[in-house]
């Protein structure tokens, strides 16, 4: 395997960081993820219920794996809107590292599910949609990825959002477990991921057949292209990887790259190091205030003379007077 000896003592056991690989062989490039205290982090803002947190854990590592390509200042927020108990979740990813995130479930759906705790995510989500936004600031237009949540969970969704929105062909992976610690410790949580996606220099390679034609006629012959053999076989070692392998402490990035490619040769490059970091301050969340139509304003105020805005993402409170609300103390 092929490093940069520079930093790659680094990744031994290295935690809450992105890990670019390449395998030429198989013209194959991607990212691996590890969260651990960063995940901690995110969710120690809300007394979210075990099969909650597993949810929002998927969610954020999909979203380091997304967020970590971009090669500008920017964000990229990764949300859902869905029927099942956990009805949305917002993952919010700001270049190059800061990351935060949160759900909102019904907790009287959450309670009558039957098995919640053994629920897998994509239950818990259930049918809806997810959005992936990439927002290069205010010199840039806003670009929206919309998919299907069909019952199947996130890593569906986004090899249905690469197939049909960057006709690249990709394999995600992503896992979230709850580690248990001796002497009745609070426990912690891990989630990890892997992004694969087939990128030959002949665009040929990555042809795919016709869509299915719907309502044509009966017997209408339709255009096939089998997939590449080098795409089939890195689909096949990606296919084999357990959640454990995924978010195993005793298991770095590093070193489950090369057990899944050792025969091939892959290559890794400089980590990309995440944290949980909220974005929200007093003066940002007074300009979201002021964005109110005056008489909104005015409803916010409460018998104290107070508006109170707490932040989803990490809790915070501001408090504000009636003045700093409304721009007068005459008002």
């Amino acid at each position: 395997m092929a490093k940069d000896t520079s930093w790659s003592d680094k990744l031994e056991g290295l935690d809450d960081a992105v890990l670019p690989f390449q395998v030429d062989a198989l013209d194959i490039r991607g990212r691996t993820v590890r969260l651990g205290p960063a995940l901690d982090a995110v969710l120690a803002h809300h007394d979210y219920p075990a099969p909650v947190k597993r949810v929002l854990g998927e969610a954020v590592a999909l979203t380091a794996l997304l967020g970590s390509s971009l090669k500008f200042d920017g964000r990229f927020i990764l949300q859902t809107q869905t029927d099942g108990p956990v009805d949305m979740v917002v993952v919010d990813f700001v270049s190059p590292d800061k990351i935060r995130a949160y759900a909102r479930f019904d907790k009287d759906a959450l309670a009558r599910a039957e098995g919640a705790n053994t629920l897998t995510p994509a239950a818990l989500l259930g049918r809806g949609h997810l959005a992936m936004t990439i927002d290069q600031g205010l010199s840039a237009n806003r670009y929206q990825g919309i998919v299907a949540l069909d019952g199947e969970g996130l890593e569906a969704a986004a090899h249905q959002y690469f197939q049909q929105s960057e006709q690249i062909p990709t394999r995600v992976r992503l896992a979230v477990g709850e580690e248990m610690r001796a002497g009745g410790a609070p426990s912690s949580w891990r989630a990890g991921g892997l992004l694969a996606q087939f990128l030959p220099e002949d665009s040929r390679r990555t042809a795919r057949g016709d869509l299915h034609p719907g309502d044509a006629p009966e017997g209408s012959a339709t255009h096939s292209v089998g997939e590449d053999d080098a795409w089939v076989e890195a689909q096949s070692l990606v296919g084999t990887l357990e959640d454990v392998e995924l978010i195993d402490r005793d298991l770095p990035s590093e070193r489950l790259l090369f057990r899944l490619f050792h025969e091939r040769g892959v290559r890794v490059f400089e980590p990309v190091s995440m944290r949980a970091h909220c974005t929200c301050n007093r003066d940002r969340v007074k300009g979201v205030l002021a964005s109110f139509e005056e008489s909104e304003r005015r409803e916010m105020i409460q018998e104290d003379g107070t508006v109170g805005v707490t932040c989803e993402f990490c809790g915070r409170t501001y408090s504000f007077s009636a003045e700093d609300v409304l721009g007068s103390p005459d008002a």
